[in-house]
């Protein structure tokens, strides 16, 4: 079908028009067959058109039905490819920037497979075909313009491949661009705040440079490209009206010869010229897709055991044993370090930030791995089963709850989407969510806005409360959940999570140590060790590094 074109339109009809203007410059030829002979030949022609327009139509409605599949199953895999990261990789990433190279990669397909197909096939079959009619006609012919046009292609090969790696690099000053609006629009509350606009309009008009200077160079290569491949078209094509010439005056050729030479090297002259021009936009299109396929090569931090184990935690028994940990930058966190945590215990993380806190509460989500050491569960290593395993049998509720732009009733059914409307409201009431979620128009309905913007710090917190609550989990994890919120929230809050605690193995991190007051034990962390150990009261009375803590707070935070 996609050689019907080339072959039909572009080789064959030629012949005939060849045949056409022999018959006709012959002398001497009957009138009645070459009357024949020419209506039969002006038949052939209508008949090759109409075929080459069949198949291609054909060939158009299979071409959109293959490429919008294919498209859709990239960006599920892509989608799939970005889900499987580990959290370092996206807390290294613009996630503005992850969407813009999603984006391209999957456009970039519909680029590349339309070039392959129309700007490489049909220059190929045209070539080949075109070849093989000069091969069958006049050897000498088709060895001339073999090699005059091999002598093209391989001329534009060589200059396309600096072009190439100057449109890669222009695609990356691309993504930088589209990843420093991302992060720009995402914190404009900051930007405001701090008066610091006209700062974020200069530092971008240096990105934005960054990216001029490197579209610019490689813009200006396609352009010389182009102008190189102008002369050679012109030089080819030139050539070929000598060489045609040159033959019809020795009379080697016929007047049909060399009209079938001069239309063909027109033909092959535009197919050549669009090749050399769908080479720079093929250059671009897959230095787009180049960024995304680095990203499908980098392997995960974390990974899923290729044989994992069967599920056995049931109770919640925590232990890290001999646990180390370091940052990627070589920074130290943990090192030797063991905690037991029974089951049903609450237990409260505090010290000065950078202790290792949140350290450890990434560890036993495994959103990060530890160096050295292990992480138990009921007794069985958190290594050996999958990450979906492990999480869906801990809750956990940061300092900053993010929810989707979707409805209330879909934020708070996401950790289980199974649950009913009963089980839904009644999760939201323990979390003293429904109060203010009745309130609204749309009540349930009411669509939150993006990173649930349209509800207070303590809404959000009581939406994320009734999530965890409705998820049910043996484990509880509170990074920070009450460190932003106004004493009346935190109120509401706390009753909340003193409801989601019961029966649960609970951490609770917490820079504001009113938070962590009643726990069953408070755990002291100073520079990825446990200095103390104890309850509210019995670490009062030591007067140590937890005493001291509480003496400096002022307003409930750290100093």
């Amino acid at each position: 079908m996609f050689i019907s074109r080339p072959l039909l339109s572009n080789t064959i009809v030629p012949i005939f028009y060849k045949k056409i203007i022999d018959l006709v410059v012959t002398p001497g030829v009957d009138k009645s067959l070459l009357t024949n002979s020419l209506f039969k030949y002006v038949a052939m022609i209508a008949v090759s058109f109409a075929m080459a327009n069949i198949f291609m139509r054909w060939g158009q409605f299979l071409v959109t039905r293959f490429q919008s599949s294919v498209m859709k199953n990239l960006m599920d895999l892509t989608f799939s490819k970005l889900q499987n990261h580990s959290y370092t990789f996206f807390a290294d990433s613009f996630s503005g920037s992850l969407v813009n190279k999603s984006k391209k990669f999957v456009k970039s397909f519909e680029t590349v497979h339309d070039i392959i197909l129309d700007n490489f096939w049909q220059p190929f079959i045209a070539f080949l075909s075109i070849f093989i009619v000069f091969f069958i006609q006049s050897y000498p012919i088709a060895l001339v313009f073999f090699v005059v046009y091999l002598l093209y292609f391989l001329i534009i090969i060589s200059m396309s491949k600096k072009t190439i790696q100057a449109y890669i690099e222009k695609a990356q000053a691309d993504s930088k661009v589209t990843g420093y609006i991302a992060d720009a629009l995402v914190n404009i509350l900051a930007t405001k705040a701090s008066s610091a606009s006209a700062r974020e309009i200069e530092s971008f008009k240096i990105v934005t440079a960054e990216e001029d200077f490197l579209r610019f160079r490689a813009w200006n290569m396609a352009n010389k490209q182009q102008i190189v491949q102008s002369i050679l078209i012109v030089f080819v094509q030139v050539f070929c009206v000598f060489l045609a010439v040159e033959l019809w005056i020795s009379g080697k050729i016929t007047a049909g010869m060399f009209l079938l030479i001069q239309s063909y090297s027109i033909t092959l002259g535009n197919y050549f010229w669009d090749l050399g021009r769908s080479m720079i936009r093929f250059t671009e299109a897959t230095s787009d897709m180049k960024e995304m396929i680095d990203i499908f090569k980098k392997v995960p931090d974390v990974l899923d055991p290729e044989k994992p184990e069967i599920l056995k935690i049931k109770d919640g028994n925590l232990e890290l044993k001999d646990v180390s940990f370091n940052y990627l930058n070589g920074t130290e966190v943990l090192n030797n370090f063991s905690l037991k945590i029974n089951k049903g215990e609450k237990v409260g993380l505090v010290g000065h930030s950078g202790s290792g806190k949140s350290t450890i509460t990434k560890l036993l989500m495994r959103f990060v791995d530890i160096s050295e050491g292990e992480i138990l569960i009921d007794g069985q290593n958190i290594k050996n089963i999958t990450q979906d395993d492990l999480r869906k049998n801990i809750s956990y509720i940061s300092q900053e709850p993010i929810l989707f732009h979707r409805s209330i009733r879909d934020n708070i059914a996401y950790s289980k989407p199974e649950a009913n409307e009963e089980q839904i409201i009644e999760s939201s009431k323990a979390a003293h969510a429904d109060e203010f979620i009745s309130r609204l128009i749309m009540g349930y309905n009411t669509f939150v806005g993006e990173r649930g913007v349209k509800l207070s710090g303590g809404e959000r917190q009581r939406v994320a409360i009734a999530r965890a609550m409705l998820k049910d989990a043996p484990i509880l994890i509170l990074d920070e959940a009450t460190s932003s919120l106004d004493s009346i929230s935190e109120s509401y809050i706390q009753d909340a999570f003193n409801e989601l605690m019961k029966g649960k193995t609970a951490i609770v991190i917490a820079h504001r140590l009113s938070t962590v007051q009643k726990m069953d034990r408070i755990i002291v962390l100073d520079k990825g060790k446990i200095v103390e150990e104890g309850t509210h009261k019995e670490l009062l009375t030591r007067n140590g590094f937890y005493a001291d803590l509480w003496n400096h707070q002022t307003g409930g935070f750290l100093e």
